[in-house]
């Protein structure tokens, strides 16, 4: 169960990311709302991209706040995949 939980959240990560992606050229499409939102997923779903998001937000302190918040909240509500 956790393994297709993983991987459908693994799948949701790369829509929300192709739907940001295309919202930065589209105007009608919020692209930073749904990279944001494909990054958490992504993050929640592997523990690879987790710890390279955790090392490159550590730059910009402030996005690095918000995407720890928002991954906590996402934890709280959706759960844990490890």
């Amino acid at each position: 169960m956790r393994e297709l939980k993983r991987v459908v959240m693994f799948c949701a990560g790369i829509i929300f990311l192709i739907l940001g992606l295309a919202g930065l050229a589209l105007p009608f499409l919020q692209g930073f709302l749904f990279l944001m939102i494909g990054i958490s997923l992504l993050a929640l779903s592997s523990p690879r991209f987790r710890t390279w998001l955790e090392s490159y937000t550590r730059r910009y302190p402030q996005a690095h706040q918000a995407m720890q918040r928002f991954i906590a909240w996402l934890e709280k509500n959706i759960g844990k995949t490890d």
